[in-house]
C-alpha cells in the first residue's frame, strides 16, 4: 500500500500539522561525519561544558532537517517541489531533547500552470520543556488531486 500525503485541494487554510522526535547522541557524530564539521561544539564534550551552551549542540542544518521532516511526510507523494525553507535558530538542541514541530498552513497560491498550488508554511519546534528552538518558514509546490 502506498500512502499519499495530502494533495493541494485537501489542505486548508491554518490547517496544522507535525512531529516529534527524540535527538540522540547519534545524530550529533551522524551530523559531523554527514557535513564534515567537526566544529568542537559538536564534537567535544569538554569543550561543549565550556562553551556557552554548556554541552554539545546538534549541528543547525542537522535540525533544520528535522525540522522539514514532516512537511516531506505531510505531503509524500503529492509534492511537486520543496521551493523555500528558512530557520531561525533559537536555542540549542541537544542529545536528548525531544522536539516537537508544528506547521501550519498561512497562505496557498493556485499555480494552474502546475496543475496544483503552493502552500505557504510557518513551523515552530519546541523541546520539552515547551522552549522554541526554531521558528521556520517554507513553500510547497503540491498537486492537485484531480492532475493525478
Amino acid at each position: 500500500m502506498v500512502f499519499h500525503g495530502k494533495w493541494y485541494d485537501e489542505v486548508a487554510l491554518g490547517e496544522r500539522f507535525g512531529t516529534s522526535l527524540t535527538v540522540t547522541e547519534t545524530h550529533l557524530v551522524l551530523g559531523s561525519g554527514m557535513f564534515g564539521d567537526f566544529n568542537p561544539l559538536h564534537t567535544n564534550e569538554e569543550h561543549g561544558k565550556r562553551s556557552r551552551f554548556g554541552s554539545r549542540i546538534l549541528h543547525g542544518p542537522f535540525t533544520s532537517a528535522l525540522v522539514s521532516a514532516s512537511v516531506g511526510m505531510y505531503f509524500g507523494g503529492t509534492a511537486i517541489a520543496y521551493l523555500e525553507h528558512t530557520c531561525r535558530f533559537k536555542a540549542p538542541v541537544r542529545a536528548g531533547d525531544t522536539l516537537t514541530t508544528t506547521w501550519t498552513i498561512v497562505e496557498k497560491r493556485d499555480k494552474p500552470k502546475h496543475r496544483g498550488g503552493l502552500a505557504v508554511l510557518k513551523g515552530i519546534c519546541k523541546n520539552r520543556g515547551g522552549e522554541v528552538v526554531v521558528e521556520a518558514d517554507g513553500k510547497i509546490l503540491v498537486m492537485n488531486r484531480a492532475e493525478r
